[in-house]
């Protein structure tokens, strides 16, 4: 009896030894609903965790494709994209207004999304290297708690002497929402003529008294604690803070506010191509896009997607417009323009 319990052991032993060796008959076949599951996308974004975790779930779920980030501003970004450009770290890179990244076209491969005909007809990518996928305007972000009777309704009023050193920004040259807020001041105060606009970027940064935050994010936080009576930001920013009852609010600026598409972008020789192209074609879909939209309080690119109610309608709004290839072109001249001014 006793060698029989002891052979019954030894049975049981070799079987769980067995089943650890060989695992489950299934663990390493391939899943033919996610047949990229377990590969690796790197995306430099320019998002927040905030905005591209949620919308980036589904993708993760339905694709099984593991994304890596790494957030930057703009400027960052494009710099390291083109450092790295022999052997790629990016496969994609994920926000990023035109007016920034249209000068950098060399750096992204030509890719036309499936959904490029339910895409608004002014946002579609004609060039081939540049996906719109949303759309957002320059604003200000006021701290309603310092304001006191100070009056905000526009970039005239940032002249105010008693906004000298309150006011919040970063460097255009890093930042895509900041180089964004120059060519609107430009546009704006100079009548639609960028040109005539320096005279008030030389007054304005007179009054800004020298301090630049690291990045936009650090813009958005300094006026929601009460740093900074305002700053210079993008229309999606101060909506966590707005919604989780901080004492801020948004300024569309009377004189105009220009609104710019940001982008999606697959990095030219990555080794993902066809899984970057997974991700450009998911982040354009209407899911995705009516997500952003609801939820994430971005403006979507697709004519089958209506706003929510949350973002300020355009028709409420004075909207200007900049030459695009205008400022993509003086983009490098205009940030030696504004260092000069502000290293004065």
């Amino acid at each position: 009896m006793k060698k029989l319990l002891l052979l019954a052991a030894f049975v049981i032993v070799l079987l769980v030894l067995f089943t650890a060796c060989s695992g489950d008959d299934t663990a390493g076949a391939v899943d033919e609903n996610r047949p990229h599951a377990g590969r690796r996308l790197v995306v430099y974004t320019t998002t927040r965790p905030e905005f591209h975790d949620p919308l980036l779930a589904p993708f993760i779920e339905e694709t099984g494709i593991q994304l890596e980030f790494m957030n930057a501003g703009a400027g960052e970004l494009l710099s390291r994209i083109r450092a790295e450009a022999a052997n790629p770290i990016a496969d994609v890179m994920l926000g990023g207004l035109l007016a920034t990244t249209s000068a950098h076209m060399d750096l992204f491969e030509d890719f036309r999304s499936i959904h490029e005909p339910q895409i608004i007809e002014n946002f579609r990518n004609s060039e081939g290297m540049l996906t719109r996928f949303q759309h957002q305007g320059s604003v200000l972000i006021v701290n309603t708690e310092l304001i006191g009777d100070i009056q905000i309704n526009g970039y005239a009023d940032l002249l105010n002497p008693a906004l000298r050193g309150r006011i919040a920004m970063t460097d255009p040259s890093a930042s895509g929402s900041a180089f964004d807020h120059l060519v609107n001041k430009l546009y704006a105060m100079g009548g639609g003529n960028p040109h005539a606009g320096w005279g008030f970027v030389e007054d304005f940064m007179d009054n800004v008294n020298g301090i630049i935050l690291g990045s936009s994010s650090a813009v958005i936080r300094g006026v929601a604690d009460g740093e900074f009576v305002v700053g210079l930001t993008f229309e999606e920013g101060p909506m966590p803070y707005i919604e989780g009852g901080a004492p801020v609010k948004m300024v569309y600026m009377e004189e105009g506010v220009i609104f710019g598409a940001g982008g999606v972008y697959i990095v030219r020789s990555t080794q993902n191509m066809d899984i970057a192209e997974l991700f450009v074609n998911f982040v354009l879909s209407q899911p995705a896009q009516l997500m952003m939209e609801e939820t994430l309080h971005r403006r979507s690119v697709r004519s089958d997607v209506v706003a929510d109610g949350l973002l300020l309608p355009l028709s409420d709004i004075n909207v200007i417009y900049a030459d695009t290839d205008y400022v993509a072109y003086n983009r490098d001249e205009w940030l030696d323009m504004f260092m000069d001014i502000m290293t004065r």
